[in-house]
């Protein structure tokens, strides 16, 4: 007879309930399966509160990632026109000097800058204080 980790049964009994059924479980259901499982009721409990924060942790940083790229968008956008516009009155007027160039690499680098920090950060803790700091 065959031995398995506690990690390959668990990625097995995974794959097993996604073939058996693809809708929902009640927490009956849920509780059932920890039973047959041999996981104590209060084992199951502080694993679904865990599941639970670590959900509300993903959905805050969901909502400040939204929030942070609106904002650049937001910067993108005038950036885009300002300086088409700027190019061509430039290309007009003095199309021997390129005075446009210098607009465009001040406030490009800025938004470069705030590109990266928004497409980029990856340790910022994505507490209720952190999302309502960002007003974009």
């Amino acid at each position: 007879m065959a031995t398995f980790h506690s990690e390959e049964v668990q990625q097995i009994l995974q794959r097993a309930m996604n073939h058996q059924q693809t809708g929902e479980f009640s927490e009956q259901q849920l509780k059932e399966m920890a039973t047959e499982l041999g996981i104590s009721a209060s084992a199951l409990q502080i694993a679904q509160q865990e599941w639970q924060q670590d959900r509300e942790k993903i959905q805050q940083k969901q909502v400040v990632d939204a929030r942070r790229q609106r904002g650049f968008k937001a910067h993108l956008i005038p950036f885009v026109a300002v300086n088409t516009f700027l190019i061509l009155l430039n290309l007009v007027t003095n199309p021997k000097y390129f005075w446009a160039v210098y607009p465009l690499l001040g406030w490009g680098l800025g938004l470069g800058i705030h590109g990266s920090c928004t497409y980029h950060l990856k340790d910022e803790k994505y507490s209720a204080a952190s999302i309502g700091r960002l007003k974009y």
